[in-house]
This record gives structure tokens, C-alpha cells and sequence, in this order.
């Protein structure tokens, strides 16, 4: 399965020069999936070097080079730290994630993550285990719908939209992409559908796969596994991901709740080395057009 197919890197020149990658470093890259950021780093690593990559998806497998500096770990990312310790490695130099989903999942239309072909509500990155969407759409409840569109959308009707997938799930159980698709499309804007549609199906995926919380605890283990001076580097694609990234790397929590010293300066672990996150140019944009709503932000270890 080569890496051109199973995803396109955005940022990839961005993201691989934040690391400041050392050639006798120990780097991880917590989002592996086709392998594209990895092979970055791997051809500016020396001999010495070593490189750890992540991913909950076995499909990624089949991307590992064939590079004795390279382990695979079949894991989510929010083991990082277990993980690593389990390794042997108690400081690392850089790590790096790419929040995307991989274009493989997308087109991969059995696995639900898209609207654009008619196939079984699953969407989990792990197939081995966890709940699906059709099963939270037939077991959350009004209220936990309400919340669940209303905390990881933009949509103006989170409301009407829980309430018609309850009345849906009355009559014939949601467990398919069209029939998700053909409960919702009354309730968003004719005038962005894509757009709104692409909200509903990812408020699903963040839920079945816990992203939110799984982000969380790998912000809290970056900061206790890089050594000082090490480099966090973040590619997110939505604002909710964003919110989180730079919150954590201005004050030191997830929450951005500043916490200042006898001198009024909010203390936090973390330098931060894009002010303002990065963003995809116009020619990577026209090539990759999925990545134009990527933002990348770099910090460095205090």
C-alpha cells in the first residue's frame, strides 16, 4: 500500500523542519498513517538516530519502511508515554502529530467515514474493538446527541438534528452513510450542504473514536516525554483541535487556564515558536486540496 494512496502529508516541509530534528535524536511520530512525515524525519536522521511511529490503525502497517531505526507501535496515541517507556526511552527530542484523518479512511467507503458512498456506520480507527456510529445513533439519547453536534460543530440546529435522529431511529435504524445523510440534509444549509454534512459525520468520528480526550492525554504525556529543548509539532484541521493545541502550549493545560508567577507571567512549560499557526500556501493547497484547512503550531520544551 504505497504512502501516495493511503495519504498526501500536508505541511509536510513545515512540520519536518519545526522538529529541528538532531541526526542522533530519538523522535515519534504519534499519527504514522502512510508514513509520509516518518520518511521525512527517517532521511535526516543519522545512523544513530531512532524513530517511533504510531498509529491505532493496522491498516498502517503495511506502510512501515524497511529502516532498522523504525519500530511500529499499534497503539493510540494517547499511550504515548506507556509506550515509550516500555521502549526504554524516558526523553525523546521531537514529536509530531498530524491530527487528519488519512485519505485511505476516507476512500476506503466500507469504513463509513464519508458520505459520498452508501456504507455501514462504523468509522472506528480500530476496528478491533469500541462503539460504532450506528450504535451511538441508536442508543444516545436526544440530550447526548444535542451536546454531541452542539460541542464538535458549528451547525446552527444541533437540537433539530438530534430530534430527527431519534424520530429516524423510530421507524428504521440509522446505520448507514445515506440514511445518516438523507435524516440530516433537511436541517443544514442548502447553500454549504457539503460543508454541514462534513460537520455531522465528523462529530461522529471525534465521538466513536474519543479524539477529543485522546488529544488531551497525548498533550499531558508530550509534555512529560520530551526533554528540554525537544520540539512539539501539531498539524490540526478544525477549530475545536486548534483551540486545545494552543491553549495547552500557552499556559500548559488543555483547558488554558493561565496560572502566573510572583512577576505575572503565566507559567508554562513550553515556548512557543509559532505565534500564529501555519498554514498551507496556495500551490500546496491546489495540489492537496484536503489540506487547506490545516494549521500547524511548533513549541519547544522549557
Amino acid at each position: 500500500m504505497s504512502e501516495a494512496i493511503y495519504h498526501i502529508p500536508a505541511l509536510f516541509e513545515e512540520a519536518i523542519a519545526g522538529l529541528d530534528i538532531k541526526p542522533g535524536g530519538v523522535y515519534v511520530d504519534v499519527t504514522f498513517g502512510g508514513g509520509g512525515h516518518s520518511r521525512g524525519i527517517l532521511s535526516r536522521l543519522g545512523p544513530e538516530g531512532k524513530l517511533y511511529g504510531f498509529d491505532r490503525d493496522m491498516d498502517a502497517f503495511a506502510n512501515v519502511p524497511d529502516d532498522s531505526r523504525f519500530t511500529f507501535v499499534h497503539s493510540n496515541y494517547r499511550y504515548l508515554s506507556n509506550f515509550l517507556r516500555f521502549h526504554g526511552e524516558e526523553k525523546v527530542d521531537g514529536i509530531l502529530a498530524d491530527l487528519g484523518v488519512s485519505f485511505h479512511h476516507f476512500d476506503s467507503a466500507e469504513r463509513g467515514f464519508s458520505f459520498r458512498n452508501d456504507a455501514p456506520l462504523d468509522m472506528r480507527m480500530n476496528r478491533r474493538g469500541g462503539i460504532t456510529a450506528s450504535e451511538i445513533l441508536a442508543t444516545y439519547d436526544e440530550s447526548q446527541l444535542t451536546s454531541l453536534f452542539r460541542t464538535y460543530t458549528d451547525l446552527k440546529k444541533p437540537f433539530a438534528l438530534a430530534k430527527a435522529l431519534v424520530g429516524a431511529r423510530a421507524k428504521d435504524p440509522v446505520t448507514t452513510t445515506f440514511r445518516l445523510a438523507d435524516t440530516v440534509r433537511p436541517f443544514l444549509n442548502p447553500r454549504q450542504e457539503k460543508k454541514d454534512m462534513a460537520q455531522v459525520f465528523q462529530a461522529l468520528r471525534i465521538e466513536v473514536n474519543g479524539e477529543m480526550e485522546a488529544l488531551k492525554h497525548f498533550l499531558q504525556a508530550s509534555a512529560e516525554k520530551l526533554r528540554e529543548g525537544g520540539r512539539l509539532a501539531v498539524i490540526t484541521y478544525h477549530s475545536i483541535e486548534d483551540r486545545i493545541v494552543k491553549n495547552f502550549i500557552k499556559t500548559g493545560n488543555v483547558e488554558g487556564i493561565e496560572e502566573k508567577d510572583f512577576f505575572g507571567k503565566v507559567s508554562t512549560p513550553w515556548k512557543a515558536i509559532t505565534r500564529s499557526p501555519i498554514v498551507p500556501g496556495d500551490e500546496e493547497v491546489e495540489r492537496n486540496p484536503r489540506s487547506r484547512s490545516a494549521k500547524l503550531r511548533i513549541a519547544e520544551k522549557l
